[in-house]
C-alpha cells in the first residue's frame, strides 16, 4: 500500500462532444481515486482538455471566432458533465493555460539542449484527421482520413535513441504497461526500427499551438504538448516539492487507441529529460454497441446525459464499472443496463434495505436493536465482513473492479438468503431477542456493503448509510451503533418497469 496515489485520465479533445467513452474513463479514475482515499492514501486525480492543433484552428475558423474563444466555449461541456457524474478530480488542466505553455517550452528547450532535437526536411503522407505523418501501411488500414502528401522542414525528436532503453524498462517492470496483452503489443511494435518523432508544425500551415522556444516560426506538435500535462499539473518547473511528492504517477489511465503515444512517445520524452517513468500505464478497452466501436460516423454514440436523466448518476456509474472487465471491450445495451439495475440494485441491495428498515421501524421503534450474542448462524457473515478490507484492496490493486463489486453483491445476496432462513418477520412475534440479532446482522451487512460500494455510487451509498443512522465507515463487523435511528424512505433503487 502506498501513502500517496496519483492518477490521471487522458486529456480529452476539446472539439469532442462528451460521450460514454469519456465518461467511462473519468468515472473509472474517480472510482479508483475514491478507493485509495478510503485507504487513507493522499490522492491526486487529474483530468483536463487538449486544446491545440489544426482541427481546433479549423473549427474556430468555421465558427468565425478565435481559437481561444472556441476552446473557452467548448470546455464547459466537460466540466459540467464531470460535476453531474460526481467526479472528484483535484485538478482540471487545459493546455491553453499559461502554466502549461511555460512548462512545454521549458521541456522543449531542455530536450533541444540535450541534443535530442534536430531539424530536417521530410516528405511523406500526412493525416489531417490525426494531425500527424503516417506510413503507407497505416493509410492502407483505413483508420486515417484526409491524407495529403507534404514536403516541409520540421524539427524531430530523437525517439529512436531511446528504443532499447524503453524495451529494457518494459521487460524489467512488468506493471509498467497493463494489462499484459497491451505490454506485448508494445514490445511487438518495438521489434521494428523506431522512427524519430516530428514535433513541430510550421506556422505557415498551422499557427494554433505553443511556439518552439528555439524557433518561433514553428509551433509544437499537439501530442508533444499534450502529454506534458501530466507533469505540469503537479508543479514541474514551478513547485519542485509538489513535483517530487507526486511524481512518478501511479497510473496513467487511457483507452487502448492511444497506447503508443503513452507507452512509446511519453516514456522516451521523459528519458531525454532524465525524469522517472510513470509506474503504470493502464489501457482499458472500448465500449461497443452491437460489437461495433462507438463512433460519430456510425451514429451509435451514447450520450451519458441521456442515461443520467433517465436513470440517475449512480446506477450509470455502477453499470459501467460492473460490466467492463478491465482490459477487454464491453457491449453496451439499454437491455443489459436495465437487467443489471433491476437484478443487483433494485432486487438485491434495494430490497434488502427496504425489508430491514421496515421491520426495525415497525418492531423496534425505528432504532437499531441490540443483537446480544451472535450465534453460528452469523459466523459466515462475520468472517466474510472481516475479510473484506483485504479482499477488496487486492481486487482494486489488480484492477478487477467488476470482481470487487460481484464479491460485495454476493455478500448482499447471502444476507437475503439468511433472512429467508431466519424469517425475522416471524421471529419478532415469537422470539424478539433473536429477531433483534438477525435484523442487526442484516443492517450491519448493509453498512459494510455501502462502504465498499461508496466509491462507485457515492451519493446513493451516503443515502443508505444515512437511512441506517450511521456515519461509521470502519470495515469491521459490529460497528453499527445500537440505538441509531433507522429511517424508512422512498426505495433507494426503484425498479425499472420495462
Amino acid at each position: 500500500m502506498n501513502d500517496k496515489f496519483y492518477i490521471s485520465t487522458p486529456i480529452y479533445y476539446v472539439n469532442d462532444k462528451p460521450h460514454i467513452g469519456h465518461a467511462y474513463t473519468t468515472i473509472l479514475a474517480d472510482v479508483l481515486s475514491r478507493f485509495h482515499r478510503n485507504r487513507n492514501e493522499e490522492t491526486f486525480f487529474l483530468t483536463g482538455l487538449d486544446e491545440h492543433g489544426q482541427k481546433v484552428e479549423q473549427a474556430a475558423s468555421a465558427r468565425d471566432v478565435n481559437p481561444q474563444q472556441h476552446c473557452d466555449e467548448m470546455a464547459p461541456r466537460f466540466t459540467k458533465l464531470w460535476e453531474e457524474l460526481h467526479i472528484s478530480n483535484n485538478d482540471f488542466i487545459r493546455t491553453t493555460e499559461s502554466r502549461h505553455k511555460k512548462v512545454v517550452q521549458e521541456i522543449l528547450q531542455k530536450v533541444w539542449d540535450a541534443g535530442d532535437i534536430y531539424e530536417a526536411e521530410y516528405e511523406g503522407l500526412y493525416s489531417v484527421s490525426e494531425e500527424r505523418f503516417v506510413t503507407e501501411k497505416e493509410v492502407e488500414s483505413g483508420d486515417y482520413r484526409d491524407i495529403q502528401t507534404l514536403k516541409e522542414k520540421n524539427y524531430f525528436f530523437k525517439m529512436s535513441k531511446y528504443q532499447q532503453k524503453l524495451i529494457d524498462h518494459i521487460e524489467s517492470n512488468p506493471d509498467f504497461i497493463r494489462p499484459e496483452h497491451r505490454k506485448n503489443e508494445i514490445l511487438g511494435f518495438l521489434k521494428n526500427p523506431l522512427n524519430d518523432l516530428c514535433i513541430s508544425r510550421p506556422k505557415s500551415r498551422m499557427s494554433w499551438g505553443i511556439d518552439l522556444p528555439f524557433d518561433d516560426n514553428y509551433v509544437t506538435y499537439v501530442w508533444f504538448d499534450a502529454l506534458i500535462n501530466y507533469v505540469t499539473a503537479i508543479g514541474y518547473g514551478a513547485d519542485s516539492e509538489s513535483f517530487k511528492k507526486w511524481w512518478p504517477a501511479n497510473m496513467h489511465l487511457i483507452g487502448k487507441d492511444i497506447l503508443t503515444t503513452h507507452a512509446v512517445y511519453w516514456p522516451t520524452m521523459l528519458m531525454s529529460l532524465g525524469i522517472d517513468l510513470p509506474k503504470t500505464i493502464f489501457a482499458h478497452g472500448w465500449w461497443l454497441m452491437k460489437d461495433s466501436k462507438m463512433s460519430k460516423s456510425l451514429g451509435n454514440v451514447v450520450n451519458p446525459m441521456d442515461l443520467i436523466s433517465d436513470y440517475g448518476v449512480d446506477p450509470v456509474r455502477y453499470y459501467l464499472m460492473r460490466e467492463m472487465v478491465l482490459g477487454q471491450d464491453a457491449n453496451f445495451t439499454i437491455d443489459s443496463f436495465i437487467k443489471r439495475y433491476n437484478a443487483d440494485l433494485a432486487n438485491d441491495l434495494g430490497n434488502l434495505l427496504s425489508r430491514v428498515s421496515n421491520l426495525i421501524v415497525k418492531n423496534f421503534e425505528g432504532k437499531t436493536p441490540d443483537p446480544g450474542t451472535f450465534t453460528s448462524q452469523e459466523s459466515e457473515l462475520i468472517e466474510k465482513a472481516n475479510q473484506f478490507e483485504t479482499l477488496i484492496s487486492e481486487k482494486i490493486d489488480e484492477m478487477k473492479i467488476h470482481d470487487a463489486i460481484e464479491e460485495t453483491l454476493q455478500f448482499v445476496r447471502s444476507v437475503n438468503r439468511y433472512l429467508e432462513e431466519t424469517a425475522p418477520w416471524k421471529l419478532v412475534k415469537e422470539d424478539k431477542k433473536s429477531a433483534a440479532r438477525v435484523l442487526y446482522s442484516a443492517a450491519e451487512t448493509l453498512r459494510i456493503s455501502a462502504i465498499i460500494l461508496e466509491p462507485i455510487m457515492p451519493n446513493r451509498m451516503e443515502d443508505l448509510l444515512a437511512s441506517l443512522g450511521t456515519k461509521n465507515k470502519t470495515l469491521i463487523w459490529g460497528e453499527l451503533e445500537i440505538g441509531s435511528t433507522i429511517t424508512k424512505g422512498a426505495p433507494l433503487f426503484p425498479r425499472i418497469q420495462v
